[in-house]
């Protein structure tokens, strides 16, 4: 008889998970993915702004790390990554705009120079003495990214350089992000001996100029493309609409449940699930683990995907990054994307307005959303010399549990869970090594590995 897998989740955690178990297994295998929704792709969700399709979820991947370009050029997708172009993003703050922070890390700056009028005199004079203030820094600490910048740089670069940055990441604020989670480059270089913040920075700088090429790609066509030919690849039976209540142990392997009551039996199993979902499946078979993944809170955010009227004109920036200090504006940043991405110019002018962090819902009707983020955008455009934009369409799509959040500790917590788990049982998803798609591929691959190390293939 062929060996019987089942992946729970259709995020690109579980399509690249049955994909990888495919090619280890074979033809032959039979693999079941069940996906609550009616649709598969998770975070990755293109839709039709305007008639051009534009994602709404998760945009872009990082070009230098290799799971995301490695899986595109196994798929025959290589000629469809597209690059952005030259422009950069400005900050939002107070009531203006500002170049972003450089040379900087996530916004945290190699010297004062970096931020330009963001700061004041003495803010300034505090970031160029850091260097000179003694550093006490324990090997394997992991404080908050926030609670570091703030002592050794000051509240302000936390709030109007290092926010802005990792608020478009984790939807959340540095003062709810690890140091080891959210910079594990700084956390290291602090690790090796640098002597200051400044030095760990400016170490980390210097890297990053010497690498080449883009950083970030994206697909022409959008996301729907990989979760397309992704879905395709694994030839999964997809289960769509499909909600996995129940998970037990059998002396074989493992019986799902599914909420209308229909059970069936499975070598090995992979969940894809958001951890908040994932715990409480494995509470009878892996409980410490169960405890650990439940305990990771859900970061929800909004997007409004904005098209403007033919012929307007949109600032000069690949987009707006809003400082967590500033009070004029409800959203916390806006991608002008028609001007990021080459591909999507020459037709009408194409933005996402994102809201939303950990700890801060988002609220209102979509009507209300799209009010509200087409009077940031008024702002925005009269702060750049522009007259208000018009609005030609707008939808909003929400992810009120989008994204896991990477808190001091949070690492090294579901590294100790992934032990917890028994033969023929793996878990994949944001939470387990980043929220950034190559994280996720490569996750989604180490529990396909864990799976074919356990599970004959008959």
């Amino acid at each position: 008889m062929s060996v019987r897998l089942a992946v729970v989740g259709g995020g690109v955690s579980g399509l690249t998970a049955a994909y990888r178990l495919r090619r280890s297994y074979g033809a032959d295998a039979l693999i079941d993915l069940y996906e609550a929704d009616r649709q598969v792709g998770g975070l990755l969700a293109t839709r039709d702004v305007a008639g051009v399709p534009m994602d709404v979820g998760a945009e872009a991947f990082i070009v230098r790390r290799p799971e995301a370009t490695a899986l595109l050029a196994e798929l025959g997708l290589a000629d469809e990554v597209v690059s952005p172009g030259p422009l950069r993003p400005a900050i939002w703050s107070g009531g203006r705009l500002h170049a972003l922070p450089s040379p900087a890390v996530m916004g945290i700056p190699a010297g004062p120079e970096a931020l330009g009028a963001l700061l004041d005199d003495d803010q300034r004079e505090l970031i160029a003495g850091e260097s000179g203030r003694s550093l006490y820094w324990r090997t394997g600490a992991d404080p908050s990214v926030g609670a570091l910048v703030t002592e050794r740089f000051g509240a302000a670069v936390t709030a109007r350089s290092v926010d802005p940055m990792l608020g478009g990441v984790y939807s959340a604020r540095a003062d709810d992000l690890g140091l080891r989670e959210a910079v594990p480059a700084l956390a290291a270089a602090l690790d090796a001996g640098a002597p200051s913040l400044t030095a760990a920075v400016a170490s980390l700088t210097a890297a990053q100029s010497a690498a080449a090429g883009p950083v970030f790609g994206a697909l022409r066509g959008g996301y729907r493309r990989l979760v397309q030919v992704l879905e395709r690849a694994g030839g999964a039976q997809v289960r769509r609409g499909c909600e996995v209540t129940g998970l037990a142990r059998t002396g074989t392997g493992y019986t799902l449940v599914t909420a209308d009551g229909t059970a069936a039996d499975y070598a090995g199993v992979v969940l894809a699930l958001p951890a908040w979902y994932a715990g409480p499946l494995l509470a009878e078979t892996a409980p410490q683990a169960a405890a650990a993944f439940a305990a990771v809170a859900p970061a929800g955010s909004a997007v409004v995907a904005v098209a403007l009227a033919d012929g307007s004109a949109v600032p000069e920036h690949s987009g707006v990054l809003v400082a967590s200090d500033a009070q004029d504006l409800r959203c916390k940043a806006v991608t002008l994307s028609s001007q990021k991405w080459p591909h999507l110019a020459g037709g009408p002018a194409l933005l996402r307005v994102s809201f939303g962090r950990l700890g801060a819902s988002v609220r209102g009707t979509d009507a209300e959303l799209i009010a509200a983020a087409t009077e940031d955008l008024a702002v925005i455009f009269a702060a750049a010399g522009l007259p208000a934009p018009q609005v030609a369409g707008a939808l909003v799509q929400r992810w009120p549990t989008g994204l896991p959040h990477y808190g001091p500790g949070h690492l090294a917590a579901m590294d100790r869970a992934l032990t917890q788990l028994p033969p023929g049982l793996a878990v994949a998803g944001a939470a387990l090594s980043g929220v950034g798609v190559p994280a996720c591929i490569g996750a989604a691959g180490r529990a396909a590995e864990r799976i074919a190390a356990d599970v004959p293939a008959r």
